[in-house]
Formats: C-alpha cells, structure tokens, sequence
C-alpha cells in the first residue's frame, strides 16, 4: 500500500472516531426512573382479534393526575403494525372491547353520557365515527358481554345495584339496612352480599331492546359464559350445591341461547371446574380449568381438562404439574393454555391425548393473557425491563405490534432480575429473583428489601416491576422469593403450608436472604422486610422470628388469625383448612405467635397500612400489631388510607405509599451521617 493511500486510510478513519465521538455526545443522556414516571406509564390491556385476524383492539391506561384517577381509552393496531388507532377519548374512559362476529363493528363499556347512568355497552363502526349506546340497564350493573355469533343478540351478565340510582336533580335516597342471611356475607369492592347478589346472564336483543334471563336457575352465580361457534349453545360456570356459599364446587353447565331454558351440568368433579372457558371449532367439547378440593381452596393449581356435550371428561397433558390458565382452541382444534412455571408464564399446547406440552415461546418474561382468532395469536408481553405490550406470537417468536412505552423506556437506565436458588432447612430448593442496584460495586454489598409477595397462591416472575426499577436507583437491591405456598413450582410445593402458616415459608425467605449475604449483593446489618396482603402477614411472622431485619412494612396483613373469623372474606378457608376457632383453638393460637408473644419476640421498627375499606384483609390487623407495639414503646407507625380497598386505586395514595415505604427503610438502613464540626471562625478569633 502506498504512503498516500494509507494516509487517506488514516484519515477517513479519524473521521470515523470523530464522527462516532460526536454522536455519543450528541446521544442523550438516560436518567434514572422516579415517582413522577408512575403518571407517564401507559398500561396496556389484553389484545381481541378480529374475526379476520387483522386488526387487534385493546386498552391503554394512564393516571390522570388533576382528577386523582385512572383512566382507560380503546386503541386498535392493524396486524402488521403499519396503523395505529386511538378509538375513544373523553373523561369516562373506555374498557372491555370486542369486535361483533361479522367484524364490521367494535363493542365497548363505558358510562359516557347516555339514555341511562352508568356502565352501558355501546357500538361504533370499525372505519370510524361516533359510538352508539346499545343497552338501557337501569336496575343492574353490566360485569360483562359477549356477541352471539350472529350478531343479532348480547349475552349480559348481570349483578343487582345495591341502591337504585338516583333520579335527575334529586339527592340520593336515604341509605337502608342490609339484612343479611349468607354464610359469605361480605367480599372486597362489592362489600355486604345481600341475598340476591349473584351474578345472572341475559339475553338482550338488539331489535328489540330488551333484556330477558337466559335461565330458571335463582340465587346462583353465572358466570364465565362463552357461546359455541355455532349459536346453539352457551356454556358458563355455575355451582349448584345447596348453599353455594358453602363450597368452591363450580361446575360447567350448557345452556339452548333462549330465555327461561334449562340448564345442563357437564362436569361433576367435587371441587372447581370451570374458569375462562374455550369451545372447540366443531362444538362438541370445551375446554376449562379444573382446581383442588376445598381443602386446599388457596393453594389450588388448576390444570387442564375438556368435557364433551356429553359430559364426558378428559385431562390432557394429565401428568404435567404446572398451574395453567386461559384455554384457546385453534382452528385446526390444537388447544393451549397459558402456563405459570418457575418466574415465566408462557403459552404451551397441551397433547389432547397423552401427557406432554409444547412450549410455545421459550424467552424469558411472562404473557399476561392474549387471544387467537383468523389464525393470528397476540399475546400481552412482559420482562424485567420492558412493561407490557402486545406482540404477535408467530412460531415461536415474538413482533412487537404496540410502542406505548417505549419513549419513556428509552430515557430510562433499567436494571434485570437475576434468578436465585438457596436451599432451606429440609434441603427444598426455594427460587427466587434478586435485582442488584444499577451502580453496584463488586465486592460492596449494599441495602437488601426483601419484599415477599402476595397470594400466597402467586409469583414473582420475570415482569416489569416499578419498585424493582426505583430502588435499583436508590442503592438497594430486592430480593423476591418464591416461598412454599407459591404457585410455579407443582401442586406439591403450592399446599405445603396448608393449615401451618408462617412456617415453611419462613424458613424459605430466610434461606434466600442468606443466599444474597453469601453472594456479596446483600449487607447482612442492612435488611428491611416488607410485603401486602399475604406478604404482609409473612413479614409480621418474619420480624416475630429474627431480629436480624432492621425495619419491617406490613401493608394489609394478619398477625391473629382468630380476630379476622367472620371478619375478612375468608369463611371458607377458616371452616375447611383450620376448622372453626372453636373446634381447634390450638391451631389459631399456634399461628398467632406474632401478636401473642409479640412482647418477647418483635423488635424490629415496624410500619403498618391498609385501607379503610379493604374487606379482603381489613385494616384491624395493622391496628393490632400497631397498638400492641405502641403498649409496648417500641418504634411503630400506622398508615390508614380513607376509601381504598385492599387493591389500591387512588394514584396520589399509590404514590403516597411508594415515598412513606422509602422514607422508612432509609430511617433504619441509611441513618442519616452526623454532620462534620463547623470550621472556626476566623474572624471571631
């Protein structure tokens, strides 16, 4: 090469790094995420197919700050991501889309202004315009709809307003007293169930305008209703027992689509059939969930099964050990499931005859739910460092089809779970996640949450998780773990705690938290314990068994069993997996060591919350552990947010509960240091 050329050589690939350089100063700048970030995520809801498979509908939610609330609108992208659609707008919001079989129309709810108050189901044309108004329901509350595959007729399902609404101009009526006579008398959000509380399909004709009961059946919850492909039937779940209040025994029952039919019970197994339901393309099977006995009511693993019209049963994939969800059918009759295991969630086919799956994506992240229809599979994607989106799933790969997101990703430095796996006492592997500061030092361990989930029938899995992100930028890492009683691992691993809590799953979240001490990640005088509903009742068990966490957070949690009889919404599981207070006192004084002996064994600085009208776990137990550890004068704080049930829905309390959490592990895992001794004054010297 001769001299001039290698100088030109030399030359262009200053250029090069010049250019590269400047384009790297150019680039901009990621910052770390914040509370205010809570306002700009966009929460995407699951996809609906059209009929054709070219188009997919869904929700958007974002918080609306001025008015304290969320807020959902309807958005619909074409199949190969060239369109993208704002359907809905306004202050009411928009939710539960769906297009009618023909494809020429998309259905919602909404309680825009109309003929009637409330949540109706409205229409508008695919191509555009403004939405019609379809239903007038004034003395009941819509809970869902679904298209007969006509077209002609919708399919309600219906619950009784507790107080009728009232009339234009006029104050409301002056409350009533609620007479009860129900063994499961009061549920979250719904609150005291009167006697007519269920949930009751009907049969509303577009013609006509008129809603009539699609079956003879009184006092029964109908629920989960699907039509088969050819309009001859509709399937729903239902439990027909005596007193349904009584048993978890739902059943799948088929019904002819006219009013006052009667209707037939497929399944007879003694505990739960049912869930979403799926028909197969020529009609004659359905596809559901079966769960476990009552007696273990909250560790349940459902697995797959199909019934015939004829009532006869079958369990495909019947020695796989895998909770599963969310059947669907192909157009060829293949039927897959979504599939919970060890921190994934995944689709999978399951063999109709036999006892395998196949996994249907293999990537890391959980599908939070999705739908098939004109051959087309969409799923709602998620993964450490990614909220939720749709995708198309085509063999076994993933398109990416919504970009809501993906603005407010781009600014932020985002951080990934690593999977932990520690053994406990007996020797069972426990697994876990552990999510590491984004600027930690190595061989620098640094402050550990352990944050314990809820359920305790759930897991912590391989999501997009704000606290995760936010205290990666705080210099905390967090430790999730998916403790004895969680789902993901078998039926086996799920009931082990059965009638023995805070036990097993102690001794689990202790073995995790020695694993991230012993990888150098976790500073062992440096951990708080905190969790919401079952978690909360872990960490009051947690900080009743160690001292070794600093402070402790208890949101919504349970430390007396026998208080919450008759209290919470769990009669069920009190009457059937402990028995009742007064047949076996022993049990429910054994699993009230946290506030029995709370002299002796707490003495972690302990925060409590919960919601005034949280009727899942009611706020008494926070009060409890509070007044107790106040009695005493150890360091103690109560929290109570007006309105909120056990689910938070206010975004300014959501927020709120985000900074109280953080100010109080920064109390007690980053004391503040003294400040250095002011300098003399010279001139006064």
């Amino acid at each position: 090469m001769s001299p001039i050329t290698l100088r030109r050589v030399a030359v262009a690939f200053l250029i090069i790094v010049a250019t590269f350089a400047a384009n790297a100063a150019d680039a901009p700048k990621k910052r770390d995420i914040n509370l205010e970030d809570l306002a700009k995520l966009q929460r995407v809801g699951g996809p609906v197919v059209s009929p054709d498979g070219e188009w997919v509908v869904y929700t958007v939610g974002q918080v609306d700050t001025k008015d304290d609330k969320g807020q959902s609108h309807l958005w619909m992208v074409k199949w190969d991501g060239s369109v993208h659609l704002q359907l809905t707008y306004g202050k009411e919001g928009a939710s539960a889309p769906k297009f009618s079989p023909d494809g020429r129309y998309i259905s919602l709810m909404s309680s825009r202004p109309g003929t009637v108050k409330g949540d109706q189901v409205w229409v508008m044309d695919r191509r555009g315009g403004e939405a019609e108004q379809l239903t007038n329901i004034t003395d009941k509350n819509i809970q869902g709809y679904s298209w007969s595959p006509d077209s002609k007729k919708l399919l309600l399902t219906l619950h009784p307003k507790a107080e009728p609404d009232p009339e234009e101009g006029k104050p409301p009526a002056p409350p009533k007293p609620i007479v009860i006579d129900r063994y499961h008398f009061k549920q979250d959000i719904q609150g005291y169930l009167r006697d007519d509380a269920y949930n009751a399909l009907y049969l509303w004709d577009l013609t006509t305008k008129k809603a009539e009961k699609l079956t003879t059946d009184k006092n029964v919850n109908e629920n989960d209703a699907e039509w088969s492909p050819d309009g001859k039937w509709i399937a729903y779940v239902s439990n027909h027992d005596q007193d349904p209040d009584r048993t978890n025994n739902t059943d799948v029952f088929v019904v002819e689509p006219k009013a006052g039919s009667s209707a037939k019970k497929l399944t007879t197994w003694g505990g739960p059939d049912g869930g979403r339901l799926a028909w197969s393309p020529d009609s004659k099977s359905i596809a559901y969930t079966q769960g476990a006995k009552l007696d273990l009511l909250e560790y349940s693993q459902a697995k797959p099964a199909v019934v015939t019209l004829d009532g006869a049963v079958s369990y495909p994939a019947a020695k796989f050990d895998r909770g599963v969800s969310q059947p669907f059918f192909s157009a060829d009759g293949h039927l897959s499931y979504l599939v919970a295991d060890d921190r994934n969630e995944y689709p999978a086919e399951v063999e109709l005859v036999g006892n395998g799956i196949k996994r249907e994506l293999s990537q890391q992240g959980a599908v939070m739910t999705w739908d098939q229809a004109g051959a087309h599979t969409a799923v709602l994607y998620t993964n450490d460092t990614a909220p939720a989106e749709i995708y198309a799933l085509e063999n076994g790969a993933l398109r990416k089809l919504t970009t809501h997101n993906d603005v407010l990703v781009a600014e932020l430095n985002l951080v990934s779970s690593e999977d932990i796996e520690a053994k406990d006492k007996e020797g069972i592997e426990v697994h876990g996640l552990l999510t590491r500061p984004a600027e930690i030092k190595a061989g620098t361990p640094v402050p550990m949450i352990l944050f314990i989930h809820g359920g305790p029938n759930g897991q912590d899995a391989h999501t997009f998780d704000f606290l995760r992100q936010w205290l990666a930028t705080k210099g905390y890492a967090e430790l999730n773990v998916n403790y004895r009683g969680s789902s993901g691992r078998g039926q086996d691993y799920a009931k082990a705690i059965a009638g023995d809590w805070g036990h097993f799953e102690v001794e689990d979240l202790l073995a995790c938290v020695d694993k991230a001490v012993a990888l150098g990640v976790a500073d062992p005088n440096r951990l708080a314990v905190t969790g919401w509903s079952y978690g909360g009742i872990l960490t009051d068990y947690t900080v009743a068994s160690t001292d070794r966490f600093k402070a402790g957070i208890s949101g919504a949690g349970v430390a007396a069993p026998m208080s919450f009889y008759g209290v919470d919404q769990y009669i069920l599981q009190y009457d059937n997996e402990l028995g009742p207070p007064w047949k076996n006192p022993q049990l429910y004084v054994k699993m009230s060591y946290p506030f029995l002996e709370i002299d002796k064994r707490v003495h972690t600085p302990m925060l409590f919350m919960g919601g005034t009208s949280d009727m899942n776990v009611p706020l008494i137990g926070g009060e409890q552990m509070y007044e107790a550890l106040k009695s005493l004068g150890r360091p103690t704080e109560l929290v109570v947010y007006p309105g909120q049930f056990h689910g938070f829905t206010r975004p300014s309390f959501i927020k709120d509960r985000y900074e109280r959490w953080l100010g109080w592990w920064d109390r007690y895992l980053k004391p503040a240091t003294p400040a250095p001794a002011a300098a003399p004054n010279k001139q006064a010297e």
